[in-house]
């Protein structure tokens, strides 16, 4: 009767663990995909400063805002934003007060959204969560990288 007992406590017990595991990965997600829409935001911004900055960076900056961020297909948005990377080049360190600010956006963007994936998959690669199939059918985030 105790076994009986104590395994009740321990079927519970994983399934509390599972239950509240679940929760955490979905609020993690929800996370990412808020910081992966900033991310959008910001780099649509610098995107746009830089346009209005530097008329001739006009059609890079139109290609790059085209290119959505989509989960696991950042490689055409990551070029196109090196590509204004680059046309930034010629203005050296004295860049505009806009810029600077865009820039910054970006960058606390990109980490922030970095740092939620990196959460993310912390927890979703963990043997337990991928042997208890906690992570659903939901794609594993990647980080977006743009600097060369």
């Amino acid at each position: 009767m105790i076994w009986w007992i104590l395994l009740a406590i321990v079927i519970t017990a994983v399934a509390l663990w599972a239950f509240y595991t679940a929760q955490r990965l979905n609020r993690l997600h929800i996370r990412t995909d808020a910081a992966l829409a900033a991310l959008q935001a910001a780099l649509d911004r610098r995107a746009a400063v830089i346009a209005a900055l530097l008329p001739g960076t006009q059609p890079l900056a139109s290609a790059a805002e085209a290119e959505s961020l989509l989960h696991n297909a950042f490689q055409e948005r990551a070029a196109r934003e090196r590509d204004l990377s680059d046309a930034l080049v010629p203005l050296g360190t004295e860049l505009p007060a806009q810029l600077v600010d865009a820039e910054v956006r970006v960058q606390l963007a990109h980490r922030f959204y970095n740092d939620a994936v990196a959460d993310t998959r912390d927890l979703r690669l963990r043997p337990s969560v991928r042997l208890l199939r906690l992570g659903g059918t939901a794609p594993l985030p990647e980080f977006f990288a743009y600097y060369s």
